[in-house]
């Protein structure tokens, strides 16, 4: 069979498959999110009926569909937005550092794995998957609450620390010099410093670039735009996901409104392909030993992300139920502690880090948004009360 032709049928049984997923989550009252994670287990290496062909380019789906969800999360703030809750909520964003980073360095150290596995393992158990808060977010219609401002803020300051933490890990498993990775942070932050500037000085001339009367024109503007930053920031070893970030702020008012309206059903179809990809790179058998570890792990990570969003959001004024909203939409684990953790395992640093990290990550990528769903009545009876 032509290669073109087995992309389409798996692709659109992938698809076709998510429609139906969701449209079952619909019906019970669930997040779809766990349903698509284990659609992905289903399809991936191990699974029932692995895909042959088409997942190098489900891979390019989700890379999109990471960058589309902070591009419409970036649109709801302008750039004067982040910077003071940035700076507000700085010594939160160190709490949560402090908090995430220990429980997986400690459980490194303490199965002797060493120094270099406790750094990865650090960046796995710290950084909160903003693909999915975000989809969790605008799925509990949470995105206009008060609280939301000071999630994002902690989000942006762990991908601003991910642009630091990325070239020093990459540099302890190349073993290369103090020299070469001071090199890598500074080119790193640089990039997110320039980027953030033009979206501060020049948002008007951006806006006045990106506008038009005409939809179609608008869409293609946004997305491309979005695009190229993502992919300089990558290139510059910073997150795609900051650059796509800082791009929405870049541009405010009736713009943003209406660039998230025609974006909307672009993001929703690309970002649930970004959670079938997390579930095809998991082998389910390798999750098996290390499951009782995961959990244990993800446990004390939950409990530790809990504490971190009611800091955050008590420091900023923000009452009980708000407090808890903010500590559950940080407990999913996704797109970067993957990354973390696939850097390892391709350095050789231990044969059971990747299966670790991946069950540990599937079960806060599920648990995250199921646990939303499932407190938001208790939440609600919270706010009421007060």
């Amino acid at each position: 069979m032509h290669h073109t032709a087995v992309i389409f049928l798996e692709f659109g049984a992938v698809v076709l498959g998510l429609g139906v997923l969701g449209a079952f989550a619909l019906r019970v009252g669930i997040s779809p999110i766990p349903l698509y994670l284990i659609a992905g287990l289903a399809f991936g290496t191990g699974g029932v009926l692995p895909l042959a062909t088409s997942e190098e380019f489900i891979s390019v789906g989700a890379e999109l569909g990471v960058v589309l969800l902070l591009l419409t999360l970036g649109l709801e703030y302008n750039a004067d937005e982040l910077v003071t809750s940035l700076t507000g909520n700085a010594r939160a964003g160190i709490v949560d550092l402090v908090l995430n980073a220990a429980p997986g360095a400690i459980i490194a150290l303490l199965l002797g794995w060493g120094p270099v596995a406790a750094v990865a393992m650090a960046g796995v158990t710290y950084a909160t998957s903003s693909g999915i808060t975000a989809k969790v977010l605008s799925d509990l219609g949470w995105i206009g609450n008060r609280e939301t401002p000071t999630v994002l803020s902690l989000l942006v300051f762990e991908d601003l620390t991910m642009a630091i933490y990325l070239p020093v890990l990459t540099t302890m498993l190349a073993g290369l010099s103090l020299v070469s990775g001071a090199i890598s942070v500074g080119i790193a932050l640089a990039t997110v410093s320039v980027v953030l500037v033009l979206a501060l000085k020049f948002g008007r001339f951006i806006e006045a670039f990106v506008r038009s009367p005409n939809s179609e024109v608008l869409l293609l503007k946004v997305v491309g735009l979005a695009l190229l930053v993502a992919g300089l920031a990558q290139q510059l070893q910073v997150s795609a996901a900051v650059g796509a970030f800082l791009v929405g702020i870049a541009l405010s008012g009736q713009l943003a409104e209406d660039a998230r309206a025609l974006l909307a059903p672009l993001r929703d179809l690309f970002a649930a392909v970004f959670f079938v990809f997390f579930g095809l790179q998991t082998d389910p058998a390798k999750i098996l030993p290390v499951a009782g570890l995961a959990a244990l792990l993800a446990l004390v990570s939950m409990i530790t992300k809990l504490l971190t969003g009611a800091y955050a959001a008590k420091r900023a004024g923000i009452a009980k139920a708000g407090r808890a909203r903010a500590g559950i939409a940080l407990i999913p684990r996704g797109e970067f502690n993957i990354v973390i953790a696939g850097l390892a395992v391709g350095a050789g640093v231990h044969p059971d880090l990747g299966a670790l990290a991946a069950a540990y990550v599937l079960i806060l990528a599920a648990f995250g948004p199921l646990a939303a769903k499932l407190v938001q009545p208790f939440i609600t009876a919270i706010a009421k009360r007060a």
